[in-house]
């Protein structure tokens, strides 16, 4: 996926949103600044498939030598599907945040904060400012 087309959560978590007509699909994953600044990625914890998230919640958690980080979803869903490979190939992450380091896919139940993501040069002013 193209990273300058992708919505952004402050907390560093991407999102893209597949219109399915009846039904959005949302795959969210972690931006690039994040997994740079985390460094030396060694483990990563995953949700449940079925399981129903509330935008805000914590959906998992991705752990560095130097840090335990939460992941966040924006938006409410029902987790479909997650990149169960992933965390056995954490380098993915570093390679390609965009493509086959996604970590998960929802069903959305409420697309309401979609309000409070960035856009891609909002999100890159943002980084800049906090890096």
């Amino acid at each position: 996926m193209n990273p300058e087309q992708l919505l952004y959560a402050e907390t560093h978590e991407w999102v893209h949103i597949d219109d399915q007509g009846d039904q959005k699909i949302a795959t969210l994953g972690i931006s690039a600044f994040a997994i740079e600044q985390l460094n030396d990625l060694v483990y990563m914890d995953l949700p449940a498939v079925g399981t129903a998230l509330d935008a805000g919640q914590e959906f998992g958690e991705v752990e560095s030598v130097k840090a335990v980080s939460p992941l966040y979803t924006p938006i409410a869903g029902e987790v479909l599907e997650v990149n169960s490979d992933l965390p056995d190939n954490l380098e993915w992450l570093n390679e390609e945040p965009y493509g086959k380091g996604w970590v998960i896919k929802l069903k959305v139940t409420d697309d309401s904060g979609l309000a409070n993501l960035l856009d891609h040069a909002a999100y890159e002013k943002q980084c800049a400012e906090s890096g």
